[in-house]
């Protein structure tokens, strides 16, 4: 099940815990879980100077997907996920359209998540593999 209805850009939940980049970088968050996030975000002003997808971007789109997902699982916990470590391999480019991004659980621990992300293209080629893993803490006082 879902936290979020489909094209929704900010869950209710999470007000206030999304940065400002993931706005200007056009995100669309579609789906979330703990065991699930799915978001795109537009070609269109997330390229570097040849026109094509900038992995920088890719790291963006993980980085959130799998963020939100794990603070999904940490909330249950009374905690806040922290991203520790973000590795992508890219794998081919994209020069219009949108890239989609689904973030799966691998692990769901009391103190550490991970969480593979998956990035394609409109016509379902994948673009970057991806894996993120947060620890979870208390949050600050």
């Amino acid at each position: 099940m879902s936290d979020v209805e489909p094209g929704s850009l900010l869950p209710g939940w999470m007000d206030g815990m999304v940065s400002a980049l993931d706005a200007k970088m056009g995100l669309e968050l579609l789906e979330l879980s703990a065991e699930r996030a799915v978001g795109r975000m537009p070609v269109a002003g997330n390229t570097q100077p040849f026109g094509l997808w900038h992995g920088g971007a890719s790291c963006v789109l993980v980085e959130t997907l799998g963020s939100m997902a794990a603070h999904a699982h940490a909330r249950t916990l009374e905690k806040v996920a922290v991203g520790v470590d973000v590795n992508a391999t890219h794998h081919r480019a994209a020069r219009e359209g949108f890239v989609t991004g689904t973030a799966t659980a691998l692990r769901l621990g009391r103190s550490v998540t991970m969480h593979e992300v998956v990035l394609t293209d409109d016509a379902g080629e994948r673009l970057c593999t991806a894996r993120l893993t947060c620890q979870l803490v208390r949050p600050a006082s």
